[in-house]
């Protein structure tokens, strides 16, 4: 039903637009038949300017008709076809007057009929043509036979005897003047009708390449892998709605742009993948990291394939991607807790086997300690060793933690506190200095969360000290806690977030792909199990990390928890 309206829409729209060229057509005859009418006026004597007068006063009734025409057309509700038979049927009639008031047989304007016959198979139809081209030759027999018998003019005897003798001259003439319009008008039916079967035609294709081209467009905006396309230089010119959706960028904003901000450098790909057919090889599938628009990473997994012209030449590439992120990231974690079982099996033998020597000797090294002079070479000595001891101490404690992580009591809690008792310890630590600035922003309201208060100040002291070390030279440390957004928000995830940003050394991708390996220290010369810890316990809480770090340029690590039950009922 709503196609056929539109292809009677389609066709109103067409013959609208063809009555107002009509229009401004017969606008323009008029004109010119005035014109030559003013001229011949000017340069006939006084006797034969009278002559010229029809023509003038049929140019002028015809502007105002246009006048009239233009206004019906514009704003009158009567049917196009009514206003169309309307307009032919004054044209029939000012041709017919013109021609009576020259009296003249073989007039030059009787060929305005077979004009009027061939617009109107235009404009009125098959049906319309033949009925217009009868118009006119019944128009031009009354016209022609009133002025050879002199009933226009009340002529005198002599020319009207003189008519009458002539009047066999007179019919043939008027005989194939009908003749010539009846068969125009049967050749503008025959051409009308193919014209309105033309026209069905086109608008039926019109719809059907519109329909295609839609349903092609929808198929592309429905595809959830993200689809670029390209021109043989890599270009973008169409970017999909799940492209965007992967990628945060805008579609008018990556037209035109080359695809390495996405993919990196694919020349090589490119060869490729246009030589490949001729060397009868499948394209790879690739793998490149991208910046999103808000500047996190990802793992795009991606193929290239020519794309073709309807005449079978290379014209561009299509690009399909998928984002790789969360399946690499499970890998790694898979990976990792592999790793993590063979430390947890290791850990229980070696911690005891360790642990139990280590107090025998710390003990021992105190009793000789405190026989020795506090002054010499030797009780320097001591202290050295106790203090290395202490720190083999800490590094068996930290790999049971990690290892062997006790159970978490989580509780609701308002997670701006455990922040707060991390910074004010972290102001009187050794690791402190007077070129490092410590930044707390909270929110007034509780920023609740299902969690274990210890567990997440020791997931902040880490991250705190970590990112201490990796600023030398000085810096800022800023903690900041993000609320869930309410509820009903259009970005509400219903998680917290805790964010920790340093201006230090940062790191490389690399680095930061295993920052959270055991015994793999980044940027600050320890064992490397107190991040593998934070990753550990956030992970327990249900919730995720985000590392986004530049070398010289710093680091933001986003921990995101479940917001608890308790903050969700405030909220509404």
């Amino acid at each position: 039903m709503r196609e056929r309206e539109a292809k009677a829409e389609a066709l109103t729209g067409a013959r609208r637009r063809r009555l107002w060229w009509l229009i401004l057509g017969r606008a323009a005859v008029a004109c010119g038949l005035l014109l030559i009418s003013l001229s011949g006026t000017q340069a006939a004597t006084n006797a034969l300017a009278g002559a010229w007068q029809p023509s003038l006063a049929v140019g002028r009734a015809a502007l105002l008709l246009c006048g009239i025409y233009a206004i019906l057309l514009r704003f009158s509700g009567v049917s196009l076809s009514k206003q169309a038979g309307t307009q032919f049927f004054l044209d029939i009639s000012l041709l017919t007057w013109l021609i009576g008031a020259q009296n003249d047989l073989h007039s030059p304007f009787v060929t305005l009929y077979i004009v009027i016959i061939a617009l109107a198979g235009i404009f009125l139809g098959p049906r319309g043509a033949p009925i217009t081209a009868l118009g006119c030759a019944l128009s031009y027999t009354a016209v022609t036979l009133a002025g050879t018998f002199g009933w226009l003019q009340g002529g005198d005897a002599p020319a009207i005897a003189f008519a009458r003798e002539r009047f066999s001259d007179t019919l043939t003439t008027i005989g194939l003047y009908d003749v010539a319009f009846l068969v125009v008008g049967l050749l503008a039916a025959r051409l009308a009708e193919r014209q309105t079967r033309s026209d069905v035609e086109l608008i039926e294709a019109t719809h059907a390449l519109a329909n295609l081209r839609a349903l092609h467009e929808r198929i592309i905006e429905s595809i959830r892998s993200g689809l670029v396309t390209t021109d043989l230089q890599g270009r973008i010119y169409s970017f999909n709605a799940a492209a965007e959706e992967i990628t945060g960028y805008k579609a008018e904003m990556m037209r035109g742009q080359d695809a390495s901000i996405l993919f990196g450098n694919i020349r090589e790909q490119i060869a490729h993948v246009l030589h490949a057919p001729d060397e009868n090889r499948k394209n790879p599938r690739l793998e490149a990291d991208c910046l999103t628009a808000e500047g996190f990473r990802l793992r795009l997994g991606y193929s290239l394939s020519p794309l073709y012209s309807e005449g079978g030449e290379t014209t561009g590439l299509i690009i399909t991607f998928q984002d790789l992120t969360q399946v690499r990231a499970l890998e790694e974690t898979s990976r990792r807790q592999d790793r993590l079982a063979a430390v947890g099996r290791v850990a229980a033998g070696i911690a005891h086997e360790i642990r139990n020597p280590l107090a025998a000797m710390r003990g021992s090294i105190q009793v000789l300690n405190a026989e020795i002079n506090g002054d010499s070479a030797q009780a320097e000595l001591m202290e050295i060793i106790l203090r290395e001891s202490d720190r083999i101490n800490r590094i068996i404690t930290d790999y049971l933690t990690y290892a062997r992580p006790r159970p978490l009591a989580l509780v609701e809690t308002d997670v701006r506190e455990p922040l707060r008792e991390t910074f004010a310890l972290l102001r009187n630590s050794p690791d402190i200095r007077d070129d490092h600035q410590l930044e707390v922003n909270v929110v007034d309201e509780p920023a609740l969360a299902l969690a274990d208060a210890s567990g997440l100040k020791q997931v902040f002291w880490n991250l705190a000290r970590n990112a201490l070390r990796a600023m030398p030279e000085g810096g800022t440390l800023r903690a900041e806690i993000q609320p869930a957004a309410p509820s009903g928000d259009d970005h509400d995830d219903g998680r917290l977030r805790i964010i920790f940003a340093d201006t230090g050394c940062g790191m490389s991708p690399k680095q930061v792909e295993r920052l959270f390996e055991p015994f793999t220290s980044s940027t600050t010369g320890g064992t490397g199990l107190g991040l593998s810890i934070v990753y550990q316990i956030v992970r327990d809480h249900g919730g995720t990390l985000n590392v986004r770090s530049r070398e010289e340029y710093g680091t933001t690590i986003t921990i995101e928890l479940p917001e608890s039950k308790g903050a969700e009922s405030k909220q509404s």
